[in-house]
């Protein structure tokens, strides 16, 4: 193999093809992160719900998940990009077509947050419902309140269980950025195509791109084994039962 073509001068653009990887890799990693935050913040939320004993909290809660669950993820991405601008009233429309810096992005950031949330929503309830009812009764009569509940006794217990399950949807954003080719967003895979039709050096450029893709799923599995094993409990998932 002959990687020397990674210092040629790019095809357009300026700079050599080097600078295309890391560019790939940069949007990769933003669009990745900014839709873990998305998906964490509203999957945290929706998985609460979906546990209350209260029905208008649930049902929202559930119809959600269930919608963005089993819709696939690439026909969410063509509706955040091409329907989302159409019905939405005009005036917010012509803004996401033509004034929104780099819609192709946001699109993607929103829709992986919004589909991954759906996901993680499930990894919560999972986590919250896995947790005996006794130590939710014993809270309530001690005087905490619901809220108080799951802010003080059943969140934190519930996200140290389901550290396993979360890293496994961590690492599936990673992965489904590269859909986010298909609305012209130049991420890894993106890039990475691009100089195999330049180059024809596609063996090259694809081991390059494998190499990316498990350094950065391989950092992260590590760190959040690290982090499990530092706040595991015993008797649970991942835990030692000692």
């Amino acid at each position: 193999m002959d990687f020397s073509f990674l210092n040629q001068a790019a095809f357009s653009g300026g700079g050599v093809y080097l600078d295309w990887v890391i560019s790939g890799i940069k949007w990769t990693l933003l669009v990745s992160i900014l839709a873990w935050i998305i998906a964490f913040s509203v999957g945290s939320v929706l998985g609460v719900l979906r546990t209350t004993p209260l029905a208008w909290l649930r049902v929202p809660a559930t119809v959600y998940v269930e919608v963005f669950r089993n819709i696939p993820v690439l026909v969410q991405m063509f509706i955040w990009y091409f329907v989302m601008p159409e019905i939405v009233p005009k005036v917010a429309g012509d803004w996401l077509k033509t004034q929104l810096p780099m819609p192709e992005f946001w699109n993607a950031v929103l829709c992986l947050g919004f589909y991954t949330a759906s996901r993680v929503a499930e990894q919560v309830r999972a986590g919250i419902q896995s947790i005996p009812q006794g130590q939710t009764n014993a809270a309530l009569a001690m005087g905490l309140t619901l809220p108080q509940t799951y802010r003080h006794v059943l969140l934190p217990m519930s996200y140290r269980i389901i550290i396993p399950p979360m890293t496994t949807e961590f690492l599936s954003i990673f992965k489904n950025s590269s859909i986010a080719l298909t609305i012209g967003v130049l991420e890894l895979t993106a890039q990475v195509r691009q100089i195999s039709e330049y180059t024809f050096r596609t063996f090259e450029i694809f081991t390059i791109a494998t190499i990316v893709y498990a350094l950065i799923t391989l950092t992260v599995t590590f760190s959040m084994r690290w982090l499990e094993n530092k706040t595991r409990i015993p008797g649970y998932v991942g835990g030692s039962g000692k």
